[in-house]
């Protein structure tokens, strides 16, 4: 939500008291036209009409200002919460909880749906509190013309609150389920739609429709629900208003008989009668709160994640890169993914990590640029903890490739900041940068590359960087075993005399390495070299390639 009043938050403000304060003034100069008509009086009739006529004109243009003020409010304050949530979740990356948070397509629907939702809250609450005082200024209206009056709308106003909280009670639930089913449905078609080829190439779309679908009974639950709510209130309300209606106009009625009401107020009774009964058929303004404030709470929950500490220290001048797990453990709720884990690489020296999938390689990955925390122990590089650094010191410690490296910024030359033609050359990007419609000013979202292409990307960005410890994720999987040879020349050159960290698949890659880090269902198995590993047959089925026949004969 916005944090200080716009353009149109001000409008809206202005417009509805305004609003409110014609339409219940409304009923009053009625009353005086009426009148001035029946008793005959020429210059009276005159200004109690052009009375009317000024307050209708007021009415209508204040109307027309609330209408168009309250949809373009609502669009300002669902833009801003959605740039909030969008900010507060990238600042939870590295060392971040965001891994404890909602599924990736909960978190899309957070910030697509329950930011919409919310950013009508606003409009909504200042909606039904006008109607609230609109409603209570024609009770006073009503008491003023006789206390009998206002008795006779208050004999309705019990029943039209205990309708209304009847109505929060069911609705605000059912509200939320609504939207976490949504949520449900949009996290699994965000895995389905990431899996697509496998899903195809098992021939299980049928399946795993089924699959994405089966929140569909649920969802039209919750919605019955909302909608069984909203009706039961809707007719009841009409009945009692109906009821107060009748009621005070029956009072009305009486007091004129006894020349206790004059002609005219019999008409402004009849006006704040409605007025004031309008209270109870708030429905529509109800819901739209309900809903605003269910959208709310799932906003909040994400902006109560919050990112790890970060500390201030920098590292030691002139270290090596060394880099040390102690007492390592990474979980997933009471399920331990990796450790206890006690590893040191020396400054300088290549550590292969090894392991079948899901062995933990990838976490391990993760640990020294904090792009995943240990739930217990601590990661140091040149003695000093990783949680300590500072964010920009962190950063310019560790450099990271990935399989799949993300692009940021405007064109190719913004994603490769730092980098130039002799970091492409050597990650073997500059051909296919040559041919592209405009070179390094190509727009990224124009490109077109494969995924050996996109990698030789983000290897060209990761050269240009001065970090201690690189970290290679799966970094070669996409290239061809010439273009890999080529690439990992490149790379000792580039990184010789760096601490280097890379998950191995190839045997050719442990090969290379000083050392091998062997995992196994999370757990350090072997630290040793590649040479000394080979005799286990199961060493060799989790470095299982084409490469291996060569290097074990």
């Amino acid at each position: 939500m916005p944090r200080r009043p716009t353009g149109w938050t001000l409008a809206l403000g202005l417009a509805l008291p305004v609003e409110a304060a014609t339409t219940l003034a409304l009923p009053a100069v009625l009353a005086g036209a009426v009148d001035a008509v029946l008793g005959g009086a020429d210059r009276s009739g005159v200004v109690a009409f052009a009375l009317l006529a000024l307050v209708l004109g007021t009415a209508a243009a204040a109307n027309a200002t609330a209408a168009a003020a309250g949809p373009a409010c609502a669009a300002e304050a669902t833009a801003a919460l959605r740039g909030r949530l969008v900010r507060h979740l990238l600042a939870l990356g590295p060392g971040g909880r965001l891994h404890d948070g909602p599924p990736p397509g909960d978190l899309a629907a957070r910030v697509v749906g329950s930011a919409g939702d919310a950013g009508g809250r606003r409009p909504a609450v200042l909606g039904a509190a006008t109607a609230l005082l609109t409603s209570a200024g024609a009770v006073v209206g009503l008491g003023v013309l006789s206390p009998w009056l206002a008795l006779a709308f208050f004999a309705g106003v019990v029943p039209g609150v205990v309708l209304i909280r009847l109505f929060l009670r069911d609705a605000g639930p059912a509200f939320v389920r609504y939207q976490e089913v949504q949520a449900e449905l949009a996290a699994r078609l965000t895995g389905a739609l990431a899996g697509l080829r496998s899903i195809h190439a098992a021939g299980a779309e049928q399946r795993e429709a089924a699959r994405v679908l089966a929140p569909l009974p649920e969802l039209s639950a919750a919605g019955s629900a909302l909608w069984a709510a909203q009706r039961r209130t809707a007719w009841q309300a009409t009945l009692l208003i109906a009821a107060v209606e009748v009621t005070v106009l029956t009072t009305a009625g009486v007091l004129l008989a006894d020349g206790a009401l004059a002609p005219g107020a019999l008409a402004a009774a009849a006006g704040w009668a409605a007025l004031g009964a309008g209270l109870f058929e708030q429905v529509e303004s109800l819901v739209g709160v309900a809903h605003a404030r269910a959208g709310q709470n799932r906003a909040d929950e994400l902006l109560a994640l919050r990112p790890a500490p970060t500390g201030t220290a920098v590292l030691p001048a002139g270290g090596a890169g060394e880099l040390a797990f102690r007492g390592v453990v990474v979980r997933d709720g009471e399920q331990v993914l990796l450790g206890p884990l006690d590893l040191t690489v020396p400054g300088g020296r290549t550590l292969a990590v090894v392991g079948r999938s899901g062995s933990g390689k990838s976490l391990l990955a993760a640990l020294p640029g904090r792009l995943r925390d240990p739930d217990e122990g601590a990661v140091l590089i040149d003695g000093v903890p990783v949680d300590a650094l500072a964010p920009t010191e962190l950063r310019h410690a560790v450099g990271y490739a990935f399989e799949r490296p993300a692009l940021v910024g405007r064109t190719v030359r913004d994603a490769l900041a730092g980098a130039g033609p002799a970091e492409a050359a050597a990650a073997r990007a500059d051909g296919f940068l040559r041919r592209l419609p405009r070179g390094w000013d190509t727009p990224l979202d124009e490109l077109r590359l494969s995924g050996g292409e996109l990698q030789r990307l983000g290897l060209a960005g990761l050269l240009a960087q001065p970090a201690r410890v690189v970290v290679l994720d799966d970094a070669t999987s996409g290239l061809d075993l010439a273009t890999e040879y080529q690439v990992t020349e490149a790379l000792d050159r580039a990184t010789l005399g760096r601490t280097r960290v890379v998950i191995a698949h190839r045997a050719t890659v442990a090969a290379r390495a000083d050392l091998v880090a062997w995992l196994d269902a999370g757990r350090l198995r072997a630290l040793a070299r590649h040479v000394d590993l080979l005799a286990d047959p199961d060493y060799r089925a989790a470095l299982s390639d084409s490469t291996l026949h060569a290097a074990t004969t």
